[in-house]
């Protein structure tokens, strides 16, 4: 199982997709929004800097997991990889696991990075338990999207799996408020957005960063959406191993 999930892991890092498209552009979008309005005042007396390391952060993550997640599966479907690892001693549980926590390993690049550059560049401060918090809740947080890009690999074929993620990496990303804030737009998409994981999953790295807690409602629901997105990937995975 070690093994598999290192090779699985040497495979990801190696695609030039997965490094421009997931770890290299949020930091870029982060620089160019950060030169602009980094030292604007933000809610809580929070400068816009740190909102926007949160928003770049959980955009690079979602993107991470997702990529990480959908396509690779779809292709090993496909290709008949995932039939012959049920012929090995891995149970079935291992290998969902396995991909889960591969998927979950590659978003920490795009945290990291993010975290690093608003340091170093915008002089982004907090105390050492609020940057641990920030990054456990934003790693952690990002399991229902690993689900979703399984459950997507497993539903579609790897030339329809790739362009879905991406759409839905934006869709989400615009739902969440990862690019601006949702109450710019109105009622209507507030109270769409508000339905989704990815608003809820920002709002757990805004609240840790404004104020070093978590809000319930944010818990529950990412929580919610973890459990029953994970239930969709294990079943839609039984049922294309199955069929292969």
């Amino acid at each position: 199982m070690l093994y598999y999930a290192w090779t699985e892991a040497l495979r990801t890092l190696r695609n030039r997709r997965y490094t421009i498209f997931v770890v290299l552009f949020p930091v870029a979008l982060y620089l160019i929004n950060a030169g602009i309005y980094g030292d604007q005042p933000g809610a809580a007396g929070v400068r816009q800097s740190v909102y926007l390391m949160v928003q770049m952060a959980g955009y690079g993550a979602l993107g991470a997991s997702m990529m990480s997640s959908a396509v690779p599966w779809a292709q090993e479907r496909r290709s008949g990889w995932l039939s012959h690892l049920r012929i090995t001693p891995l149970p079935g549980w291992a290998i969902v696991v396995t991909k889960l926590a591969i998927a979950m390993l590659l978003v920490l690049p795009s945290l990291v990075l993010v975290f690093a550059v608003a340091v170093l560049q915008q002089g982004v401060s907090m105390p050492l338990g609020r940057w641990a918090a920030l990054a456990a809740v934003m790693w952690l947080g990002a399991i229902p999207f690993v689900a979703l890009g399984l459950a997507i690999g497993s539903l579609l074929s790897p030339e329809a799996a790739q362009p879905a993620a991406v759409l839905l990496v934006f869709a989400l990303s615009l739902l969440g408020g990862l690019w601006f804030p949702v109450e710019v737009m109105g009622g209507t998409f507030q109270a769409i957005a508000e339905l989704t994981p990815s608003y809820h999953y920002a709002g757990l790295g805004w609240s840790v960063v404004a104020s070093g807690g978590l809000a319930l409602g944010d818990v529950l629901t990412v929580t919610g959406w973890g459990i029953a997105l994970g239930g969709a990937a294990a079943y839609l995975y039984r049922r294309a191993t199955v069929r292969a």
